[in-house]
């Protein structure tokens, strides 16, 4: 059985999951606008993988015989007017979700839910190469700078990218 403390926290990190969904369908949208398909696909497997990531806690808490609670949902703004600057946004983004998930694995210790914690590993583990892809991205668009013919080249790239539902836990 999951301790009301460790459940309450699932539910503010799956909150923080399905918000993270959001913003990456916000900047699907930015990249849809500039009519760069790559990237638009590139933020595609993003949506899915978060909504996997948030079902994959909701189905975690409910197997601990805890309950769901779905919080609002804020509305996500993309601060970037291009490409680079919406990157930048997204790897601010991917480390405060892995500030997050720390403070879940926190939380994790503190009430001795060594069970929680073998689970949030994966999330863990999937954190370090969700900062790596989007630093790796980061660091092509600062080389790239106003060149739109390399900038049409990695569109290319990202659009080879396929969502690969994840096997959490």
């Amino acid at each position: 059985m999951i301790s009301e403390k460790m459940e309450k926290a699932f539910n503010e990190q799956i909150n923080k999951e399905l918000y993270s969904e959001y913003l990456y369908l916000a900047m699907k949208s930015f990249f849809t606008e500039l009519n760069l398909q790559g990237f638009v696909n590139w933020f595609d497997v993003q949506v899915q993988e978060e909504h996997a990531h948030a079902m994959g806690m909701y189905d975690y808490v409910h197997e601990r015989g805890g309950k769901v609670e779905l919080l609002t949902i804020d509305k996500p703004v993309v601060e970037g007017k291009t490409p680079l600057e919406v990157f930048e946004q997204t790897l601010k983004h991917e480390e405060f979700v892995t500030s997050r998930i720390n403070l879940l694995m926190d939380v994790a210790e503190e009430v001795k839910d060594r069970a929680a914690l073998s689970f949030l590993d994966w999330y863990l583990k999937e954190q370090v190469e969700e900062e790596a892809n989007v630093g790796g991205i980061l660091a092509t668009l600062k080389l790239i700078g106003d060149d739109k013919k390399a900038l049409l080249m990695l569109d290319k790239d990202l659009a080879a990218r396929v969502f690969n539902p994840p096997v959490i836990g």
